[in-house]
């Protein structure tokens, strides 16, 4: 299939992001890149410069808000994209009506509490649609334990592992191996699904 045939295809499509930090803002950048025609991006949280090390943002958005400041780097790679951005923490009660139209969901959250909600709430309310969750990229090295698992419609990208912590923080190389297998496995869906 050529480049001009994937994107004709995708530009069909709705994809769903959970977060704009560095799971959601690389994993939509790279959607965005291949021509996904619709992106629903929700955050509430501001860029800050402690960001920038494995963020899709850039200094001259610091104190934007996210869901913005990565609708306008989207729109500088394809004007063509329909984003949509909600600046709005996510509950059990508006998930259901920001995501209800996507054909997949991306959960990009920072907090185990948060990703569980969001789970538990797509597999009851969603249980058709699949959700591709990052779980375990701390840290640096160890490439060949990043992988991608499946459960039923739960794709699990990550190593399952490595938690973060001020030994083990979040940097670009591993956050952006994931949040990219994560893009890919909405491409290998999306792209399937035909």
């Amino acid at each position: 299939m050529t480049f001009e045939e994937i994107k004709s295809r995708l530009k069909n499509y709705t994809v769903g992001i959970a977060g704009a930090g560095g799971l959601g803002s690389n994993c939509a950048v790279a959607l965005a890149r291949v021509g996904v025609g619709k992106i629903v991006i929700s955050d509430f949280d501001v860029v800050n410069e402690s960001n920038l090390n494995r963020q899709y943002f850039f200094r001259d958005q610091l104190g934007e808000k996210k869901v913005i400041a990565l609708k306008n780097t989207i729109k500088r790679i394809d004007p063509e994209i329909d984003i949509v951005e909600y600046d709005i923490k996510l509950n059990e009660n508006n998930i259901v009506d920001i995501y209800k139209d996507c054909k997949i969901i991306v959960e990009a959250f920072d907090l185990a509490e948060m990703k569980q909600m969001l789970i538990e709430t797509c597999l009851t309310e969603f249980p058709e649609k699949p959700i591709i969750i990052g779980s375990g990229m701390a840290g640096y090295g160890e490439s060949n334990s990043i992988n991608v698992r499946q459960s039923e419609n739960l794709y699990i990208c990550g190593d399952e592992k490595s938690e973060v912590s001020d030994d083990t923080p979040p940097l670009a190389p591993r956050v952006g191996v994931v949040a990219n297998m994560q893009a890919n496995t909405v491409l290998e869906i999306l792209l399937g699904m035909e």
